[in-house]
């Protein structure tokens, strides 16, 4: 069977007039509106399976994921990840494109020599062979397919962490099989579980997933534009290196600008107490500094397009949400809720009464609870506004899967019953339907049963301490949330952080077992997080024009390979740095750090039954997830008796993202500098823009913040190498007023 019958139904060209409704004048509020007047129909028919989109995404996935997996053992982080994939791709595409014989070029020649024979007269097979390498201008479709391939192989670093802390802390044997199956089986259940869902997370027209609109405007934009005639375009370059320039000032020089809070200039020489509560109201340069209240962030790398891609609805809730958690935050500790006073202010770490750090590893000597030094040092301590964080992370879950059954289960009935009857409200599936073959849904469901088959094989031959009931409790945890998270991630852009629902179920189903917990937390959130992730590239496609069944090999080939690739790196350098990576802070080359705060984590959720049981000091952490629930139903009766206030929806609404940013600071955003910034920034470009300079907001918010997120990830990768560490001994810049590298960067008073 030829490639074009295996994905194409027929292939058509494109009309003049086929974006002819992409109004400038439109506002754009709903996902409807976004398809209709903000991403254009345009398809090419271009090819995007070719030998040189396959090649160079083989080599950008194992790039991303090497690179990933590298600095996960390095002192400094560096990310891989959204547009600076895709400018790489762009370059080393057009590179391809540039430098080797062209086929196009070579097949007119010998036409032109040929006296104009016709395109159906056989090509020379050396022709054929420069045409298969290299057939022409590189593509849209061929640059996606590089985009998509890696982040599909990047999605297995996170599950790769289990492996390296079981592998470094615990001994208990780690074979490749576990790792590769482990790895495999969790990646490819998230995207069978994404196939199940396509009526309902890729193919309605509200599952527009904002976040990702800047790559898809920076892909069409590179291809579709000139620089010479296209000012959108010449302005991408002049923002990418404006910031380019801009990005070293703040990132390195002058890391004031990161965190300007005109209450801590003023307050930098208080002491004592006061000091303590300025720097608790208004400090946000570091982690766990303080709620950062009035500071603004000038650098963009924490600012981000995902802050400005969001849609209004979400900016409401997250700026409404953030102002309740200021309150809250406040409240709990100077009211002295949880005896939060004894405690440090903000900290994640579990603590003993006094405030130092609880002697885990004490505890869970070779990864297993004493019970002996457990009741020696006694139960950990949580700061109170930690222990509130974790309390509304749970009604957020409680909230997300009430608030889709009530508000949305009819439309996702409604989306099921017009796929099967192959009625589609989005124009762009409309036009995929109409010329591609769709991915049969029994190729999912294969898909689901083999990864199953996977990870089974591994719980019941490898030595990963989780009995086989638990592995199917997490996945069933996994089938459950990740419907309802992949939903509200489609419509509002951002999801809802599942993460400790899994630990903290784990710890109290399978106690004192921290390696199991690791495992139980792999198979649910990580296969969450995936069906995420895989959904949000699955719509990427569709707005692409990429066909159902170049995307379905493109993402199983990408994870697959990822799990191969992450694994060999992984226990190559666990092999080699073991004793570096198990103890103290590494060297200026390779820390366990992040791999070792892992662990941890791991261990103090398996005392979840000491410390969240029903009688104890933090027994309202679980029952959150009953409360949020019950706020859904209360808000639901509510909107049945009174469903508008003046203007406003009230099924508008959302409970599950306002709880989760009411709850948000304590855990998620430890260092607060960001979040005025990151409300202003939005309010901007989602409610001044788009409402007063539609046009503009088309054409090139999408676009410059893309320019922006690219620039300022190339600078933050050379500096990663240059002077950060990631390379070798990192060179800080030196001490001014500008980088108060001995005390906090925003001049708050240490306290």
């Amino acid at each position: 069977m030829a490639v074009t019958e295996f994905i194409s139904v027929k292939e058509e060209p494109r009309g003049d007039d086929e974006d002819g409704d992409l109004d400038d004048d439109v506002i754009i509020v709903t996902g409807a509106d976004a398809a209709d007047h903000l991403l254009p129909l345009r398809d090419d028919f271009d090819s995007a399976l070719t030998f040189r989109s396959i090649i160079l995404a083989s080599g950008l996935a194992c790039f991303q994921a090497v690179m990933n997996q590298i600095y996960n053992f390095k002192p400094t982080i560096v990310t891989i990840q959204g547009t600076f994939i895709v400018l790489i791709s762009y370059f080393v595409g057009n590179a391809w494109a540039k430098f080797l014989p062209r086929g196009d070029h070579f097949e007119a020649r010998w036409r032109a020599r040929s006296g104009g024979s016709s395109s159906q007269d056989k090509l020379p097979w050396w022709i054929v062979l420069i045409k298969f390498v290299n057939p022409g201008p590189w593509t849209l479709k061929e640059h996606s397919i590089c985009s998509i391939t890696a982040t599909s192989a990047s999605n297995a670093a996170a599950t790769s962490t289990v492996f390296a802390a079981q592998n470094i802390f615990y001994d208990l044997p780690l074979s490749a099989a576990t790792v590769i199956l482990s790895t495999i089986s969790i990646g490819l259940f998230g995207y069978g579980l994404c196939g199940i869902m396509r009526p309902i997370a890729v193919w309605h027209v509200e599952a527009v997933y904002w976040s990702t609109l800047p790559t898809v405007k920076t892909l069409q934009g590179l291809h579709w534009q000139q620089v010479k005639n296209s000012k959108p375009l010449r302005y991408f370059w002049y923002a990418f290196t404006g910031m380019s320039l801009y990005e070293i000032i703040p990132a390195y020089i002058f890391p004031w600008l990161n965190s300007v809070s005109i209450p801590c200039l003023a307050s930098q020489k208080a002491t004592g107490n006061v000091a303590a509560v300025l720097t608790n109201v208004f400090g946000g340069a570091s982690n766990n500094e303080g709620m950062g209240l009035f500071s603004l962030s000038f650098d963009w790398q924490y600012i981000t397009s995902f802050q400005t891609s969001l849609p209004l609805k979400f900016q409401l809730h997250q700026a409404i949400g953030f102002a309740v958690c200021f309150i809250a935050m406040a409240s709990i500790y100077y009211g002295n809720g949880w005896n939060s006073k004894s405690l440090p202010f903000m900290s994640t770490e579990l603590l003993m009464a006094n405030g130092t750090a609880y002697p885990v590893t004490d505890v869970f000597p070779d990864g297993v609870l004493d019970k002996a030094a457990l009741a020696e040092y006694g139960l950990p301590k949580l700061t109170g506004t930690f222990a509130f964080a974790m309390f509304m992370a749970n009604a957020a879950i409680g909230a997300l899967v009430l608030h889709c059954i009530l508000f949305w289960g009819k439309d996702i009935l409604r989306a099921y019953r017009s796929a099967k009857e192959g009625r589609y409200d989005d124009r762009h599936h409309v036009h995929m339907a109409k010329n591609y073959k769709e991915t049969p849904w029994w190729w999912y469901a294969v898909v689901l049963i083999g990864s199953f088959i996977l990870g089974l094989i591994v719980v019941l031959k490898e030595d990963i301490t989780l009995p086989v009931w638990a592995y199917i409790v997490s996945l069933i945890v996994g089938i459950i949330v990740a419907p309802f998270s992949t939903i509200l991630y489609s419509r509002y852009g951002n999801g809802i952080a599942t993460n400790n629902l899994s630990k903290m179920l784990a710890g109290l189903m399978i106690p004192g077992r921290p390696v199991g917990n690791m495992y139980f937390a792999a198979w649910s959130h990580n296969v969450i997080a995936n069906t995420v992730n895989l959904s949000n590239d699955l719509k990427m496609g569709e707005y692409l024009k990429i066909p159902p069944r170049v995307m379905f090999l493109t993402q199983m080939y990408g994870t697959i390979l990822g799990g191969f690739i992450n694994y060999a790196v992984m226990i190559s350098i666990v092999s080699g740095k073991r004793a570096l990576l198990a103890t103290g802070n590494g060297n200026s080359s390779w820390s366990g750090a992040t791999i070792q705060s892992y662990n941890t984590n791991a261990a103090s959720w398996a005392l979840a039954p000491y410390i969240y049981r029903v009688g104890t000091q933090y027994e309202m952490v679980p029952i959150g997830l009953a409360i949020g629930a019950a706020a859904v139903v209360i808000h639901r009766v509510f909107y049945q008796f009174v469903p508008k206030i003046g203007r406003l929806d009230v099924s508008e609404i959302n409970m599950p993202q306002f709880i989760q940013y009411a709850g948000y600071i304590p855990y998620n955003q430890s260092q607060t500098c960001v979040i005025f910034s990151w409300i202003i920034a939005g309010f901007f470009v989602q409610y001044y823009l788009r409402n007063y300079h539609p046009r503009i907001f088309k054409d090139y918010s999408y676009l410059i913040t893309g320019a922006f997120d690219g620039a300022s990830l190339t600078v933050i990768f050379i500096l990663s190498f240059a002077v950060f560490g990631a390379g070798g001994p990192s060179h800080s810049f030196p001490s001014w007023w500008g980088n108060n590298s001995n005390g906090n960067y925003d001049w708050c008073p240490v306290t």
